[in-house]
């Protein structure tokens, strides 16, 4: 057996490849970007063969910058967004491109399912409400606008399925990313075939299920030649990114909860016993026997990226010249800014916002402009805003029974100390930093570690493999000033909600 194990990452702007040793470490990364495509409001969409492409050309990378020879990784593990639904035919050809997590087109069907099946008799059965995020909408828009698409159908698949099957020529289901489906018995993880039909969804859609560290095929000669893996590694199925940067992070027990900084922001609550609120997101963990009780937000990481992209030009100019980042400089500006920026709140719903609102239609917001605002307190008020969500989803989370006291974070969001403590002032929760950078391919490698024996469990595979950097303490001086601000946040979405159309 070999000494490494590949972690892949199906992120929403870019791929991630990671190779680890048995302990955890880095060995080489490498990153595969694709574009995003929106052709209408609402739509958000990208071709899954692009997701492929950039995998194997990751995975070249990485070997190559780590001296890696092929014959020393011993298992694969996959981890890639959600409420994907990747169109398959029977020759494995994929139809169309894939909408993504963002987007909304399917909001009318859902609204006309809704009439017809109660939204608590969907969340019953499947502990989600039924939004035009999840797959379920998506699948039935193809049956209505591009029928020839669903007609060709022989099965549908999530991100990373779609790459278990790219590698092994065998398409499965893993239970962790069953939570787009509203015909998944959450309670016993298994399809619920009476629902599909009353949904007008076949079964035939539906892959058989399999746990997320089960190995379901090996690397085939075709697959080998395009990503440069040996014949024959194995591959384990996988599962949610969110989920597997939590098992990254080390969440295994009862009330263990992960913090996302990705792309997206939100946080994810490990529980043994099952818990639903219809205003937050119920799945599997990726380990067996456990749930994640999740709040996701579109506004995380993103809201950064957006900034710096549409505003940074001297920052990067700046960058250059010193050898910071633009974002390292962007952190300095909001650190100038005292705590509730002076007023100037932001509504952080950048592309519609899911739990726990759920508003597709939802706007981005700047409150509290006038003449005294720099760019810093713009910045500060998006990560604030951010945090503010965060704060909103806890609080949805307690109600429904799961109490929180430590977060722990990840994404590339939790490189930043400013934000990071921001975050543990804003929700009062104490905040540990693991590796944040690779938590999310370390848990997709772990998968594989387990599955192939590497480690003897989950608990073993933790110890051995996550350390914590740094912790981060609410600090209550600030406590008074981000009461305030949330107040104001919250109320702000209550009264413009009426113009978000």
């Amino acid at each position: 057996m070999g000494k490494y194990l590949v972690g892949i990452d199906i992120g929403t702007s870019a791929c991630k490849i990671g190779i680890f040793d048995e302990k955890g470490n880095a060995v080489a990364t490498a990153n595969g970007n694709y574009s995003i495509s929106y052709p209408h409001p609402g739509w958000a969409q990208q071709r899954p063969d692009d997701w492929w492409e950039a995998v194997c050309h990751a995975i070249r990378q990485a070997m190559e910058k780590g001296g890696i020879p092929k014959e020393e990784i011993a298992g694969v593990g996959i981890d890639g967004q959600g409420w994907a639904a990747v169109m398959m035919d029977k020759d494995g050809n994929v139809l169309a491109d894939t909408p993504l997590w963002m987007d909304t087109r399917s909001a009318q069907i859902c609204r006309e399912i809704k009439e017809k099946i109660p939204d608590e008799e969907i969340v019953r059965l499947c502990g989600n409400s039924l939004q035009p995020m999840y797959t379920t909408g998506k699948v039935l828009w193809y049956e209505r606008e591009m029928p020839e698409v669903y007609r060709h159908t022989y099965q549908v698949l999530q991100s990373n399925c779609f790459i278990a099957y790219r590698l092994t020529g065998v398409m499965v289901q893993d239970k962790c990313q069953a939570y787009g489906w509203h015909c998944f018995d959450m309670r016993k993880g298994v399809w619920d075939e009476k629902r599909a039909a009353e949904l007008g969804i076949p079964a035939g859609f539906l892959p058989e299920l399999v746990e997320c560290h089960q190995v379901v095929g090996k690397v085939t000669k075709e697959a080998a030649a395009q990503s440069g893996l040996m014949e024959g590694t194995p591959v384990v199925a996988g599962g949610l990114d969110a989920a597997c940067g939590a098992l990254g992070v080390g969440v295994l027990e009862n009330g263990d909860t992960q913090e996302q900084g990705g792309q997206a922001g939100g946080m994810s609550i490990c529980t043994k016993e099952y818990k639903s609120d219809a205003r937050l997101i119920l799945g599997f963990h990726v380990v067996p026997d456990r749930w994640l009780l999740q709040g996701g937000t579109t506004g995380g990481g993103g809201v950064m990226r957006w900034l710096e992209q549409q505003f940074g030009d001297y920052e990067r100019e700046t960058a250059a010249k010193t050898g910071k980042s633009s974002l390292e400089v962007y952190n300095e500006l909001a650190g100038a800014v005292p705590a509730g920026c002076e007023g100037l709140v932001m509504l952080p719903y950048m592309s519609g916002e899911r739990s726990p609102i759920w508003n597709p239609k939802a706007k981005g917001v700047y409150y509290g402009m006038d003449f005294g605002k720099t760019k810093g307190h713009f910045i500060r008020a998006g990560m604030e805003g951010v945090a503010y969500s965060l704060r909103h989803n806890l609080e949805v989370a307690k109600e429904a029974g799961a109490e929180v006291t430590v977060l722990r974070s990840m994404g590339g969001s939790a490189n930043s100390l400013l934000w990071t403590q921001m975050k543990a002032d804003i929700t009062g929760k104490h905040i540990i930093v693991p590796n944040s950078d690779t938590a999310t391919i370390l848990g997709a490698a772990i998968l594989a570690g387990v599955g192939i024996g590497l480690y003897g469990s989950f608990r073993e595979a933790i110890d051995t493999t996550i350390a914590i950097r740094r912790e981060h303490q609410p600090n209550p001086a600030m406590r008074e000033i981000y009461d305030q601000t949330y107040q104001t946040y919250r109320r702000l979405y209550e009264e413009l909600k009426g113009m978000m159309v």
